[in-house]
């Protein structure tokens, strides 16, 4: 049985159509799917390969994970892995180098419309907010016993907002009537601090995007998974990015830009021939979702992919 008699799910994968483009996907190549979601970009790329194709496909979500395993396709293997182990992933697959990967990363629907989950201050449930509820600190656990100043700096270094320090108080207060322990109570408590409103956003969205990156080390799993992803490629292979926030693209495009550099000392005067390749060759400009993608989906409003293709075996560099 193929990927295509499995039904597709609601979810939409962003950037479909350009993200395949981007992966010039081979019928007989190898190809990494880092963030499986509920499959939409697994199931395109396996309706691209041949007989002789293979597509891994990680997430740390145990829910994707079964969303995944319901795929029967000989061509196909899912793992239940953080994409920061995409390199051990790869080997114990058995494949020594791959064709392609793609990171699309940040929360997936499913995650935010599950209410119980606690992504999202539209319903009222524990504040969990956890990718893999299986391990690690909840968002709860971490607003009972950090100070003032531990939530202060995670609300302004993710989530990039003005009150940090007010909503850091107004939590820490509230801890001494009770735990913060649902979406609605932090909302709440978001939404006393923040004194001014960003057209169309809820004041709450900041704290809430920059408590899951916290509670999920997002940034610091994209880290490890960049230098992974190109480790693992072969020759003339594509890494394949989709970010959803600036902190996420800064990350990927320093990244990139690091990796496609000659690194040579620019006042040395060097022949060409005598210049070290790259190790990754930037294909094209960002991408970003069209109008009529965009209303379809108003997730793809601020995704971003860049794209990049493996240019020789020469040694990481520092990103800058």
């Amino acid at each position: 049985m193929s990927a295509a008699a499995n039904p597709a799910p609601a979810h939409r994968p962003v950037l479909l159509r350009e993200a395949l483009e981007a992966l010039a996907i081979r019928p007989a190549g190898i190809y990494v799917d880092g963030t499986f979601g509920r499959g939409g970009h697994a199931r395109a790329i396996l309706a691209r390969l041949g007989p002789e194709g293979r597509l891994l496909a990680l997430d740390r979500d145990p829910q994707a994970i079964a969303a995944a395993r319901t795929i029967e396709d000989r061509r196909f293997t899912a793992m239940h892995r953080e994409f920061g182990e995409l390199a051990e992933a790869v080997r114990e697959s058995g494949f020594a180098a791959v064709d392609g990967v793609l990171l699309d990363l940040g929360v997936s629907s499913p995650q935010i419309d599950e209410g119980a989950r606690g992504f999202s201050f539209r319903f009222d449930a524990p504040l969990d907010m956890r990718m893999d509820p299986t391990r690690g600190e909840t968002a709860a656990s971490f607003l009972a016993t950090a100070d003032v100043q531990e939530i202060k700096e995670v609300i302004k270094r993710y989530g990039e907002e003005r009150f940090a320090v007010s909503i850091a108080k107004k939590v820490v207060a509230a801890r001494s009537e009770g735990p913060v322990a649902t979406t609605h109570q932090l909302a709440a408590l978001v939404r006393q601090a923040v004194r001014t409103r960003e057209p169309g956003q809820d004041p709450a969205t900041r704290t809430f995007q920059a408590l899951r990156i916290h509670v999920n080390q997002e940034l610091a799993q994209l880290a490890l998974a960049l230098p992974q992803a190109l480790e693992m490629l072969k020759r003339g292979g594509r890494l394949v990015v989709i970010s959803f926030h600036s902190l996420e693209d800064r990350i990927v495009k320093r990244f990139l830009r690091a990796q496609s550099t000659d690194g040579s000392p620019r006042r040395l005067p060097l022949r060409a021939d005598e210049l070290p390749e790259p190790s990754l060759r930037l294909i094209g400009k960002p991408v970003k979702a069209s109008g009529e993608e965009v209303a379809a989906n108003p997730r793809a409003k601020s995704a971003v992919m860049r794209v990049a293709e493996r240019s020789s075996g020469g040694p990481l560099r520092e990103a800058a």
